[in-house]
């Protein structure tokens, strides 16, 4: 009996262990590949324990701590958080264990803690990571002045509604992996007045250089311009906290 348990156990712990290679590779096969320009911006950054910081000339606006899209090489948003920084934010790049934002939700904690002189943060993030951003939110309370959500929602199980914060949420027209009214929807979970702009014509994977990403929309209008009405956007609401 006792040799039996133990041929059975081993061989539970090499199904497991078979099981999460196979979805480590998974994660691998199925990840977005940042376009070599948007690699060049990052490698001009500042690295920072892991982290890609896009500091502004002189004083911060604000800081923001972005959580990358679900399976995307986090350096594909490098550009557009570069926009932010010329804007006047100190702008950090969080990379997630295996591209996956939902296995590091908690690391906004260390970025805030690593810049004290910085007295206003939001956090926001693209997709999957928007949605774990709004989840650092819930589970830190006071930690953050604002949300960023480009092209993401709180899950239904994520009410924001209560807590004094602010929020803004973006998306394109043209948004293939979720319909326009699931953001729509999404309103009720955020603060009172929280913004709803609509990009025309921008996708889901025109939040980054990256793409194109399975099931989505097609464009009307190119990356460049998707990010620069996002980067206004947020520039905009950033500047607001002030």
């Amino acid at each position: 009996m006792r040799k039996w348990m133990r041929v059975t156990a081993v061989a539970l712990a090499a199904l497991v262990l078979l099981g999460a290679a196979g979805f480590v590779g998974w994660t691998r096969i199925a990840r977005y590949a940042a376009f070599p320009e948007a690699v060049a911006v990052a490698e001009s950054a500042q690295r920072t324990r892991g982290w890609v910081v896009f500091e502004p000339e002189g004083a911060p606006i604000a800081g923001f701590v972005f959580y990358p899209g679900g399976l995307v090489d986090p350096v594909a948003y490098a550009p557009w958080l570069r926009r932010l920084a010329d804007g006047g934010v100190l702008a950090v790049l969080v990379p997630m264990p295996l591209d996956l934002a939902v296995f590091g939700i908690g690391r906004a904690a260390d970025v805030i803690a690593a810049f004290p002189q910085v007295t206003t943060w939001a956090i926001g993030g693209h997709s999957l990571g928007g949605a774990m951003a709004s989840e650092f939110v819930k589970r830190n309370p006071g930690a953050v002045d604002a949300l960023v959500l480009l092209a993401s929602y709180p899950a239904a199980s994520t009410d924001l509604s209560a807590l004094p914060i602010r929020a803004v949420s973006t998306y394109g027209s043209e948004n293939g992996v979720t319909p326009p009214e699931g953001f729509v929807a999404s309103m009720v979970r955020l603060p009172p007045g929280s913004a709803l702009v609509e990009i025309d014509g921008g996708n889901h994977a025109g939040f980054g250089h990256y793409g194109p990403q399975a099931g989505d929309g097609v464009a009307a209008i190119d990356r460049e311009e998707q990010q620069r009405q996002a980067a206004e956007t947020v520039l905009a609401f950033l500047r607001g906290l002030r």
